[in-house]
């Protein structure tokens, strides 16, 4: 691996720890090398604080030393005023004359700009160092840009013989318990990494799910669902009892403190909803229903799957699904099956 792909790796693995804490920002890591060594480190490492490269620069005890350094950073720095000034500014009045960037940053705002500013300053800027690597860590971030929308992650647990639970008339049979302990703490991980989370009525009503953030630490995602005929009753399900926040699309009001609502219309127009209240991350976790008409809609870009170690023999089939596997792994008894469709 060559010196500069070592130090954005680096950069990479800094930006990660402040997974589902930074949104609607990215995950950025910033190096600072001085002869051949790491003289400093900063992060991203909250909505609000101060970002990357700043943080590392502020690190730096004998700041002569800047003069003679290179900065390493997974994402252009950013070049316009938001919560803090731009990166650029902090960089150039550094004098540090080499910037290694790992990607682009696509959206509006920088968009190739931030570089160009670095380069008008005398700096010598080299791009696309890991990029493959460095997009895909921000792939939240970069399909809320590009495409105009949330990234949309599909995901149920199924079991060997392809059901997603059992065939239950009424939600006093609870659903079969297909994942472990151990796919449950990743699913809970994963969660607490988007900004929303999304279930159908029939889920609500069949399952009363929470959707909270349990077995993992971070922030609740949004729940959203789906009530087109204004039939749920926000006294009796956990989907309107707790301190998350929810919205729902249906033509009532009055489900609740926490909760929102918002018309129905088409799924596409549901999606250019959550676009403009600014959510880059949706995981839609069933049922079968509503992962589907996704997937007719081609509205997903990863699924996630965890196979369970049993057979129901008869039930709820399971979504099926068309993408790029990418991975099968084995966590306990589960197998954990992660699809692309980008």
């Amino acid at each position: 691996m060559a010196i500069d792909e070592i130090y954005i790796k680096r950069c990479l693995e800094l930006a990660s720890i402040s997974e589902g804490l930074t949104s609607p920002n990215p995950l950025v890591g910033a190096v600072i090398e001085y002869d051949g060594k790491i003289i400093a480190e900063g992060k991203h490492a909250f909505y609000g604080a101060p970002h990357a490269e700043p943080d590392a620069i502020s690190k730096v005890k004998n700041v002569e030393l800047l003069k003679k350094c290179t900065l390493y950073v997974n994402l252009e720095p950013c070049c316009h005023h938001g919560k803090t000034p731009p990166c650029t500014e902090k960089i150039i009045a550094s004098g540090i004359p080499r910037v290694v960037v790992a990607a682009k940053d696509t959206s509006e705002k920088v968009n190739g700009r931030g570089i160009e500013i670095l380069r008008s300053a005398g700096i010598d800027v080299k791009v696309c160092v890991l990029e493959k690597e460095a997009r895909h860590l921000n792939r939240f971030f970069y399909t809320y840009h590009e495409k105009k929308r949330p990234h949309i992650i599909l995901k149920w647990a199924q079991t060997l013989d392809g059901f997603i639970d059992s065939d239950r008339q009424t939600g006093d049979i609870p659903p079969a318990r297909i994942s472990n302990s151990l796919t449950q703490i990743l699913d809970h991980r994963w969660r607490s990494a988007c900004q929303a989370v999304m279930v159908g009525k029939n889920t609500v009503i069949m399952d009363n799910p929470n959707l909270t953030v349990r077995r993992w630490y971070g922030k609740n995602p949004l729940r959203i669902t789906i009530d087109r005929n204004g039939e749920l009753d926000s006294e009796l399900y956990n989907f309107f009892n707790s301190q998350a926040k929810s919205l729902i699309f249906s033509p009532k009001t009055g489900y609740g403190k926490n909760a929102e609502t918002s018309k129905f219309t088409a799924l596409e127009d549901i999606v250019a909803e959550l676009y403009r209240r600014r959510i880059q991350s949706l995981t839609v976790e069933g049922g079968t229903k509503l992962i589907e008409s996704f997937i007719a809609c081609q509205l997903w870009d990863e699924a996630k799957i965890f196979k369970g170690n049993l057979n129901l023999g008869k039930g709820v089939k399971a979504p099926v699904i068309c993408g790029k596997t990418v991975s099968e792994e084995s966590l306990g008894s589960d197998t954990v099956i992660s699809i692309e469709n980008y």
